[in-house]
């Protein structure tokens, strides 16, 4: 048995569909079909059906399953057993948009110089990757995971306040000057149905019935609407604080959050899971002030 057929049945078994699987792999989807037919012929067992939200696992590909995490945990132990030679291999990290991109790839350069041999995937995306189905190494979420094999811990809190570009107050005959007043603005929020966690829906929060007049996605598009003068938003301190185009209104109304690490039990004890997960939890005691809108100018 080729163990490069057995990864790609792995990363298929954990996805759920051939396109995410090749993604993971850095391969088309064509080729793990492929591979997973050989590995198909070679054992004379169909691992797959094809179902309407991807690939399910037969009775025959849930007992491989077991076999095949079991073979990678060995190799990834394998890795792991010479500190002497530093950490080496994946981790997938999956993040929201806003704090993948603001938080978390400004200081990635970081761990990467301390541990030269590890590759980072940073999947910072409006949507998570499943930790549970091994999607990713771990995730950084917006609420604790109450069921699956999975770990979690409190990261850090964080802040969302209200903001508009100097520009857009300028050209408006007076400001807000409380919640009741927001509804006479244009709004900038998400598109309803892509909000992808409900700790995303706080506009009811600041005044119920209030609703974006225009509407997006990303979070990072959002920031760009705001600064570019459209509206007003509301977005995590971390954004909206350390940029001067933007002015922070009604400063006494703050929406707080919490980001959650999250990893797969079978995996937490890997020593490159381990040691990012700790530079993961420095990172947030780093960035407290700018986390919760305790500071308006971003680090250097």
């Amino acid at each position: 048995m080729d163990w490069n057929d057995l990864r790609h049945f792995l990363a298929l078994a954990q996805t759920g569909q051939l396109t995410r699987a090749g993604t993971r792999l850095g391969v088309d989807a064509t080729t793990v079909g492929r591979r997973v037919r050989r590995l198909e012929v070679t054992l004379q067992q169909t691992l797959f059906e094809q179902a309407r939200e991807g690939q399910v696992l037969t009775e025959a590909g849930e007992q491989l399953l077991v076999l095949a995490e079991q073979v990678e945990q060995a190799m990834h132990r394998i890795q792991d057993a010479h500190p002497g030679d530093g950490l080496a291999g994946t981790i997938r990290l999956s993040v929201s948009e806003g704090f993948g991109t603001w938080i978390v790839a400004h200081r990635l350069m970081a761990f990467l110089k301390l541990h030269p041999r590890v590759q980072v995937d940073l999947v910072a995306s409006s949507g998570f990757l499943n930790p549970s189905r091994r999607e990713a190494d771990i995730a950084v979420l917006l609420a604790r995971p109450r069921s699956g094999p999975l770990i979690s811990r409190k990261l850090a809190d964080y802040a969302l306040g209200i903001y508009a570009a100097r520009s857009y107050l300028e050209s408006v005959p007076r400001m807000p000057s409380d919640r009741s007043e927001l509804s006479e603005h244009p709004l900038i929020g998400y598109i309803p149905d892509f909000i992808y966690a409900p700790e995303l829906n706080y506009l009811d929060e600041i005044s119920p019935g209030l609703r974006p007049k225009i509407r997006s996605s990303s979070i990072n598009a959002q920031y760009r609407l705001a600064t570019a003068g459209a509206g007003i938003a509301i977005l995590p301190c971390f954004i909206g604080g350390g940029d001067s185009r933007l002015t922070r209104l009604l400063p006494e109304l703050s929406i707080r959050r919490s980001f959650w690490l999250v990893t797969h039990q079978d995996t937490r004890q890997l020593a490159r899971i381990q040691a990012f997960g700790a530079w993961l939890a420095e990172l947030a005691h780093l960035e407290r002030s700018r986390l919760l809108g305790l500071e308006s100018e971003p680090p250097a």
